[in-house]
């Protein structure tokens, strides 16, 4: 698990977070709207997640944000029986299954925007705990790395065949069969056609919500972009690299 900050082009403030989260043997993952970073309002996110998630827990793996590393969620995981482990320090790749979701799961819908408001984050809890997660865990088929082997200077990777988080969840021996049944009385009730229309519906309203909030609502926003903070006004490039100009301070005239 890992958190995504959506704090635009400065991180001053309380802001929202997503909680992302992500199964690694079936590539199942589930997400959670939190504002700010307190080890409390994360925690709850965390159990909220495991609630709703189709199977039992048997560990958690985080970085090592005080988020996670604090006197909530170890003592937690010991009388629940769960595994508690984290990251090497400065070691991103030790992460990389939650990594990669950050971007395919959470940055590709929501963009790199600041998101501070009640009304933003209850739309994103919606988006997260309704259409969102139906639609990437039933219908977006995900693959796995299975071997990879060195010639010369390059690395050949070989994958399985693309299944859902959810046909992984069925071929797994971790669940029994009531478990499974259930997955399938879900799938059974789902329209992907319209879990899209519902997920592109609640994203329109996010990026309004956002748009709503600012001082200039005319102009069109690029949420799939970084944004560039306000003390920068144009980029300039030579020989490739860009350079910033900073925006002149503003004196009182002599």
């Amino acid at each position: 698990m890992d958190l995504v900050e959506h704090c635009g082009a400065s991180a001053a403030g309380d802001y929202l977070n997503t909680l992302s989260t992500v199964e690694i043997a079936s590539g199942w993952w589930e997400g959670e709207a939190v504002c700010g970073k307190s080890q409390e309002r994360v925690f709850v996110a965390i159990q909220a997640i495991r609630a709703r998630t189709p199977f039992p827990w048997r560990g958690i793996d985080s970085d090592n944000g005080g988020e996670f590393i604090n006197h909530l969620l170890y003592p937690y995981c010991q009388r629940e029986g769960l595994s508690f482990t984290r990251s090497r320090p400065y070691h991103k790749n030790d992460n990389a299954h939650v990594e990669g979701k950050n971007w395919t799961h959470v940055r590709k819908a929501l963009g790199y925007l600041r998101y501070d408001s009640e009304g933003e984050r209850v739309l994103i809890e919606t988006l997260f705990r309704g259409p969102y997660r139906l639609y990437m865990n039933f219908f977006q088929p995900v693959m796995k790395l299975v071997a990879k082997e060195r010639l010369g200077g390059k690395v050949k990777r070989r994958y399985d065949q693309p299944r859902t988080p959810f046909q992984r969840l069925l071929a797994s021996p971790q669940l029994n069969e009531r478990e499974k049944e259930r997955l399938r009385a879900t799938y059974q009730q789902l329209n992907p056609a319209q879990l899209k229309r519902s997920i592109d519906s609640l994203i329109d309203r996010l990026y309004d919500a956002y748009q709503e909030k600012t001082s200039r609502p005319s102009l069109p926003i690029q949420p799939s972009k970084r944004q560039v903070p306000r003390s920068v006004t144009s980029l300039r490039f030579a020989r490739g690299q860009a350079l910033v100009r900073e925006r002149p301070p503003v004196r009182l005239p002599s």
